[in-house]
């Protein structure tokens, strides 16, 4: 997905030019470490974190992992151990069993009684495993506030604005005038959680590493998580 750095609109990958406004797009390109989508101007990858720079400075030369795929471990013959048990012939099983006409005509052959379950051996619902639901949250560093995050596959985070409303209202932390009304955009996806800067004006820092607009970096527990310059909006990324 390609955001459009002018009205935030999501467009498809391979996309030149934005659906809703026309406006250019940023070129994207392929990671060289993982294969994820990033831009051509891109410091670091959004999905690994590898450092794209570096990359480029050395002629783009990655070394070819093909030679050490090639080394194939000599590996010694499999040898068939000898089993445990020795298998008892049929004809053994034949002997311990009693000939037919050893049994009485006039005695009924009854199946065996199973003895019947314990009272305490009854599962109720109160020893049922229960399932622990991973919490994700937000800690403002400066006054020690949490903001537990909403169980929503998109979370916008911002000021009131008529355009896109925030689902985490920052205007009341303080400092928060640096940062923008449509300011950043946590994206969940099979449980991992994406942060990415949605054209805010003052940008957006993660553990003092500007974010691309278009390029989105996946959040580990103690991340640091910064709205606009200088350190001063700072929320710290958990999970419980």
């Amino acid at each position: 997905m390609i955001v459009c750095p002018n009205c935030s609109h999501p467009n498809p990958e391979g996309a030149t030019q934005c659906e809703a406004c026309f406006t250019p797009l940023p070129i994207a390109t392929s990671c060289p470490n993982c294969g994820a989508a990033v831009q051509t101007d891109a410091t670091f990858c959004g999905q690994c974190g590898f450092n794209l720079k570096s990359s480029a400075d050395l002629g783009g030369n990655i070394p070819d992992p093909s030679p050490l795929m090639n080394l194939v471990p000599d590996v010694p013959e499999l040898v068939t151990p000898d089993p445990l048990l020795a298998v008892e012939p049929v004809s053994r099983v034949a002997e311990v069993l009693p000939e037919p006409d050893s049994f009485s005509a006039s005695e009924p052959m009854t199946a065996p009684v199973l003895p019947l379950p314990l009272p305490n051996t009854v599962t109720t619902s109160s020893n049922k495993t229960q399932l622990q639901v991973q919490m994700a949250s937000l800690l403002h560093t400066p006054t020690g506030t949490t903001i537990e995050l909403p169980n929503l596959t998109v979370i916008h985070i911002g000021k009131p604005n008529d355009q896109i409303p925030p689902d985490i209202d920052i205007s009341g932390f303080p400092e928060s005038e640096i940062a923008s009304r449509v300011h950043a955009d946590l994206r969940v996806e099979a449980g991992i959680y994406y942060l990415e800067d949605m054209g805010s004006s003052n940008g957006t820092y993660v553990n003092h590493n500007p974010l691309l607009p278009g390029n989105r970096c996946r959040l580990r527990p103690g991340d640091r998580i910064s709205l606009g310059k200088g350190d001063k909006l700072t929320f710290l990324f958990q999970l419980s």
